[in-house]
C-alpha cells in the first residue's frame, strides 16, 4: 500500500510514525502540482492533514495520539511528494486567559502555494522554527520575507491571493519550503545562526 492509500483510508488517523524525518529523499525533492479538479484523494489529503494539526494543538487527542504540536503540515512530510500544505495557527488567549474570539488566526488547506511577491524586509521567529520531521533543536534565525503574498487553489478549484505578515507569513514559508525540498535549517547562517542583521524583523 502507497503512503497516500494509507492516509485516506476512513479509519485513518495520521500520526507521528507517517511523518518522516529528516534524511528522507521525499523531503529533498521538488513536490508535484495537483492537477484540477482535485481527485478525491487529493481533497481527503487534504483533510487528513489539517484534522492531524487540530489533533496535535488538542492536548487531549495529542496524548492519546503520541503527537508533537503543529501549526503546519505539507504533504512530502507524509511521503506524498504532492504541493499540497495545511496550515492551521491558533490564536492565544487573552492576558486573563480566556479563550480567543476567533479559535484560529489562520485556517487553509493549500493546493500549488507559490510565493507572488514579499518585502525586502526579512524577519526571523524569535526563538527559531522547529519542524515535525526534525527530532532535535537547532538553534539561529531562520531568516524569511516579512511579509509575503501567496497564490493557491482551495479544494474547489478556487484560485486566491492573499497578503500574510508576521507569524502567518512565517508558518506559510516553512510549508513552501518543503514543497520546494528545503528544510528551514537551510537558512540559517551557519557561521553566525545567532547574529540579527541590520533590519531583521524578531517575530516573538
Amino acid at each position: 500500500m502507497t503512503a497516500i492509500e494509507t492516509m485516506i483510508k476512513a479509519s485513518h488517523l495520521i500520526d507521528m510514525d507517517d511523518i518522516i524525518r529528516e534524511g528522507h529523499p521525499t523531503l529533498r525533492a521538488v513536490a508535484e502540482e495537483v492537477t484540477f479538479p482535485l481527485s478525491d484523494e487529493n481533497i481527503l489529503l487534504g483533510e487528513k492533514m489539517m484534522q492531524f494539526l487540530k489533533h496535535s494543538q488538542d492536548p487531549v487527542m495529542a496524548e492519546k495520539l503520541g503527537l508533537r504540536g503543529g501549526v503546519g503540515l505539507a504533504a512530502p512530510q507524509i511521503d506524498v511528494s504532492r504541493r499540497i500544505i495545511a496550515i492551521l495557527v491558533p490564536n492565544p488567549e487573552d492576558e486573563e486567559g480566556n479563550p480567543p474570539k476567533q479559535a484560529y488566526a489562520f485556517q487553509e488547506v493549500m493546493y500549488n502555494p507559490k510565493i507572488v511577491a514579499h518585502s525586502v524586509q526579512e524577519a526571523a521567529v524569535e526563538g527559531g522554527e522547529g519542524c515535525l520531521s526534525v527530532d532535535r533543536e537547532v538553534p539561529g534565525y531562520v531568516v524569511r520575507h516579512a511579509r509575503v503574498t501567496v497564490e493557491y487553489f482551495d479544494k474547489t478549484g478556487q484560485k486566491h491571493k492573499i497578503k500574510l505578515k508576521g507569524f502567518n507569513a512565517i508558518v506559510v514559508q516553512h510549508e513552501i519550503d518543503h514543497i520546494n525540498g528545503i528544510m528551514f535549517y537551510d537558512r540559517i547562517d551557519p557561521q553566525h545562526p545567532l547574529a540579527i542583521k541590520e533590519g531583521l524583523l524578531i517575530i516573538e
